[in-house]
């Protein structure tokens, strides 16, 4: 099976004769033209991968050939050639989408090297972009779903929630009981921080379903027990928009969407998906930061034992600033030991628990 298909533009011979063989025996299918023209003319006929073309040849330039070529096909890789070196010439051939400027003489370890980055890339790039066309399918399937079962239990915002938080648990074993918890934990906080009713009912809905953007990401990456690679971070990193896409569809949890959409920020701007920073982060947000941190720590993982409330608690103060808004830290601190524990085991009922004083 072919590597890919590469076209090798320059008007000397015995450079395109050197490049043909070369990648010939590297395993990819190469043809050769000796000018702009002639590799235009060879574009438009056969679905290459890569091109590799020298800059100053008679006629039409590789300058010219590339943007005509990227005009025609945004995916096509593009390697300039070069036995002249001209900074403006490669940052020009570069902001015009080329994937690499080589110096002549080159070495042809460089060459086999950069084209297989090359074309490397370009498949990252079309598998990302189908990636996020299928999401985009998937995100308007489960919307539809999720507006279905919106009809049929729309009188009780609370089974709506709890459905919500079903439809996720059903995915990620063990989602219910952490959204319970920290729920409970925010709440309290919430109330001490002086959040009216309307506030507490956003930051309820919001904590709650924090992580239902986790609908969203395929199954052999969310439920994967292992490290995940650099590409599956990424793709697990988008459930907080997707998250946001979901809920802002829904009336009633339009404003929670908010806390969704940023509830992985951090205080210091190093959190994603925005890298929003200090007061940027919605108030929500920044409550359930510090409640969410309470959780994980004080529960068992797989990897570890849960740690002391007042490990926990230490942790939280030695990353206020940093990770946490201070002002909201020094009110946490202000909660008695005793809060936390007795709202770690309380159930979920929604209006009891905002009444409680």
């Amino acid at each position: 099976m072919e590597k890919g298909i590469i076209l090798i533009v320059d008007d000397e011979e015995n450079i395109r004769d050197i490049l043909f063989e070369v990648l010939s025996n590297e395993g990819y299918e190469c043809e050769r033209a000796e000018g702009g023209e002639e590799a235009l003319s060879k574009l438009k006929r056969k679905p290459f991968q890569l091109v590799l073309s020298d800059i100053l040849m008679p006629g039409m330039s590789g300058i010219d050939l590339l943007k005509e070529a990227k005009a025609a096909d945004r995916d096509l890789s593009f390697i300039m050639v070069t036995a002249v070196h001209a900074a403006e010439t490669a940052i020009e051939a570069m902001r015009l989408g080329a994937d690499n400027y080589l110096i002549k003489p080159f070495n042809l370890d460089e060459v086999i090297l950069s084209v297989d980055k090359a074309l490397h890339r370009r498949r990252l790039i079309i598998e990302n972009r189908e990636y996020q066309f299928h999401l985009e399918r998937k995100v308007e399937e489960r919307t539809r779903e999720l507006h279905e079962a919106l009809k049929k239990i729309r009188a009780s915002y609370r089974a709506t929630l709890e459905a919500l938080g079903s439809a996720l648990d059903t995915r990620d074993i063990g989602t219910h009981a952490h959204s319970r918890r920290v729920t409970h934990y925010a709440l309290l906080l919430g109330r001490t921080l002086g959040m009216n009713d309307q506030e507490l009912e956003t930051l309820e809905r919001g904590v709650y379903l924090h992580d239902i953007g986790k609908i969203g990401i395929p199954d052999d990456i969310l439920l994967r027990p292992g490290k995940l690679t650099k590409q599956e971070m990424e793709i697990m990193m988008t459930h907080a928009e997707l998250g946001k896409r979901l809920l802002s569809k829904i009336d009633f949890l339009n404003e929670a969407s908010e806390i969704v959409y940023s509830h992985q920020e951090r205080y210091d701007g190093t959190g994603y998906p925005r890298g929003l920073k200090g007061e940027e982060i919605p108030f929500g947000a920044r409550v359930f930061a510090i409640v969410d941190a309470l959780d994980a720590m004080t529960s068992d993982r797989p990897y570890r034992r849960a740690l002391p409330f007042e490990a926990a608690r230490a942790e939280i103060i030695r990353a206020s600033g940093v990770q946490f808004d201070p002002n909201i830290v020094r009110v946490f601190m202000s909660i008695p030991k005793e809060q936390w524990l007795k709202a770690r085991e309380r159930p979920l009922h929604y209006e009891e628990e905002r009444e409680v004083a």
